[in-house]
């Protein structure tokens, strides 16, 4: 295998492409990545007033995406803020470029 492949085939790539995609597998999913793409953070709040979706449904896809890597959280006091971990999406471009 090239030395530049590395990492990006082989059974472990194969397996964190499948986790990936599975956490970006609901329109829900997607539609909260594009919203905190939008913005530096959000509380779960802001994205519940965004979405026609009960709180309790967004706090699990919240914890999906949190899951397979591909947001972050950061708790103050009662309220968590979520943002985009910018690396994980790259890493999604990349194996799925390698399709």
């Amino acid at each position: 295998m090239q030395a530049d492949l590395l990492g990006l085939e082989g059974p472990q790539a194969d397996e964190d492409l499948a986790k990936l995609a599975k956490a970006i597998g609901h329109p829900a999913r997607v539609r909260i990545l594009r919203m905190l793409s939008r913005k530096e953070a959000r509380v779960c709040s802001q994205i519940v007033g965004e979405l026609p979706l009960a709180q309790s449904t967004v706090s699990e896809h919240l914890r999906i995406l949190k899951d397979a890597g591909l947001i972050r959280s950061n708790q103050d006091g009662p309220r968590v803020g979520y943002c985009i971990n910018y690396s994980a999406l790259r890493r999604l471009r990349v194996l799925t470029a390698m399709i």
